[in-house]
């Protein structure tokens, strides 16, 4: 179990290094920071000072390992457009962001795998045949079009829910504001959540349905059966936990995929989080931004998939097998 945990560890710390390496390359192909930062009337002097204010007048390695250095304790610079650390930024922007990321994810994790089970056990049945057409709606149309169908039809024509904003929130902390302890913020939360986690739903329930349909066809599913074993031990004991196994993979990269993608529904939704913000940087080619995003997304992706090669080898005995043979 130590050596597999050291072995994942070294690759995401690997990972992150390329990724530093992309975000790093940023502030010197996409345009000259010292221009978008300074104005026209300033000199070739001020231009020089800010420059070496700003550690770009070192060797390109020295600038590399100061950035690797500066991302590990979260400092990611000064904003070109709103001369702000960019730390201080995303952390305002962040709660907005992860609460969404959170309830889509619960939303879409808890039916995909409810909705999978039942279509699954009840085939052919009129409920799951309307159940399995419906889904090929999450999973056809763009998320930015479910987003606009869902405020037309229930903002605009019922008025039941806002259309855009996070609605009232309330500070927790220095720094978490949260719109769940507020009747407004869980009222704007439903549609983006709706939105975002309707790709994933339909997705983890069509994996489940796979699954579990391939799993109930086994040998010892059979055997469980003809040992007089009830119907809901055999279905929701022995097959539902084998059928989970390589879920729980996709579920991982599921719910990384669903804070990189927020952006869209963040801006169809006019959110508050991250993603709008990061939106905004590259409208204003704001490269210290940018590059943050770029590290904060991938360290999500990196530390999902190092909790889900664990679970997994939690889950699954044959590698712990495989673990102990080596």
């Amino acid at each position: 179990m130590l050596a597999f945990l050291i072995q994942r560890v070294f690759q995401a710390v690997f990972v992150m290094v390329v990724v530093a390496l992309i975000a790093f390359s940023l502030f010197h192909y996409v345009g000259d920071p010292v221009l978008n930062m300074v104005g026209q009337e300033a000199t070739e002097a001020d231009r020089a000072a800010l420059r070496a204010r700003l550690g770009l007048d070192q060797p390109l390695p020295i600038q590399f390992f100061q950035f690797i250095a500066n991302a590990a304790q979260f400092e990611f610079g000064i904003s070109y457009r709103s001369a702000r650390p960019v730390t201080d930024m995303i952390v305002e922007r962040l709660p907005a962001t992860l609460e969404l990321a959170i309830i889509s994810a619960i939303f879409a994790v808890v039916m995909g795998i409810v909705l999978g089970i039942y279509t699954a056990l009840n085939r052919g049945n009129w409920l799951s045949n309307f159940i399995m057409t419906a889904s090929l709606i999450g999973v056809s149309l763009p998320t930015f079009l479910i987003g606009v169908l869902l405020i037309y039809v229930f903002a605009v024509e019922l008025g039941w829910l806002p259309a855009f904003g996070r609605g009232e929130t309330v500070r927790l902390g220095d720094w978490w504001t949260t719109g769940l302890l507020t009747t407004s913020g869980l009222r704007s939360l439903i549609l983006p959540a709706i939105t975002l986690g309707l790709f994933q739903l339909t997705l983890i329930m069509r994996l489940v349905r796979a699954e579990m349909l391939e799993v109930l066809r086994a040998d010892y599913i059979k055997f469980a059966r003809a040992r007089g074993l009830s119907k809901r031990v055999v279905n929701l004991r022995h097959a539902l936990k084998n059928t989970l196994i390589p879920v729980i993979t996709i579920i991982g990269l599921q719910l990384g995929t669903i804070i990189a993608f927020a952006i869209i529904t963040e801006t169809v939704f006019q959110w508050p989080g991250v993603g709008a913000l990061f939106i905004t940087a590259v409208r204003f080619v704001d490269i210290p931004v940018m590059a943050a995003y770029l590290m904060m997304i991938a360290l999500v992706f990196v530390v999902i998939n190092l909790i889900v090669d664990l679970l997994y080898y939690a889950v699954d005995p044959r590698l712990r097998v495989q673990g102990g043979a080596k």
